[in-house]
């Protein structure tokens, strides 16, 4: 009977947690080689800073503001075209879609800005909050551009290229990581293409 006892093969789940814990150590060690990749990224950006494109700059992440996307929104609604019509509540519906995720995201997510987390790093923007990801700024934008896609008048490449220039701007002026950037664009992409089922 000991005899039998000594072989006994070791229970499965102790094999499985080693394992788990292996998957949770690498998968913990990438996390932190991609965040360290995001700092030394935004910190890098800093090498491009001239006051040509520190205004440039400034002028897209104003242009990115919810006062100016409510402007433009009500302009189209203003010429009382069915075109007009559609394009502002695509507008309002994908920028304010996308706004209310990433307001929802940031306040649980809780990462903190550039200029919290990097000791020394001074920003070239007022921060509107404590928290970093994912860019507001840059789901509004990417929002409005999925929303005008094939939109007359070429508005469909014009919103893409400003969006892309005001998540470009939020990077170089050091109010958000590049992995935010990129995770607003997503957002707001998503936000825009259920804005264009508004009509």
């Amino acid at each position: 009977m000991e005899a039998t006892r000594q072989t006994e093969p070791l229970p499965r789940l102790d094999a499985d947690a080693v394992d788990l814990d292996a998957d949770e150590a690498a998968g913990g060690g990438r996390l932190a080689r991609l965040l360290k990749w995001d700092e030394a990224t935004l910190l890098a950006a800093r090498r491009w800073r001239t006051p040509r494109r520190t205004l440039a700059a400034r002028t897209l992440t104003r242009l990115g503001d919810a006062s100016s996307w409510v402007v433009v929104g009500l302009a189209f609604l203003a010429t009382s075209t069915a075109t007009g019509t559609r394009l502002g509540l695509r507008l309002g519906a994908g920028a304010g879609l996308a706004t209310l995720l990433s307001q929802a995201l940031k306040r649980t997510l809780a990462r903190a800005r550039p200029d919290l987390a990097i000791d020394g790093f001074t920003p070239l923007a007022a921060n509107p909050d404590r928290f970093s990801f994912p860019s507001g700024h840059t789901a509004a934008a990417f929002a409005v551009a999925a929303a005008f896609a094939g939109a007359p008048s070429g508005l469909g490449p014009l919103a893409l290229a400003l969006a892309l220039g005001i998540g470009a701007s939020r990077v170089y002026l050091g109010a958000h990581y590049p992995l935010d950037v990129a995770a607003g664009a997503l957002l707001g992409t998503l936000a825009g293409l259920v804005a264009r089922l508004v009509g």
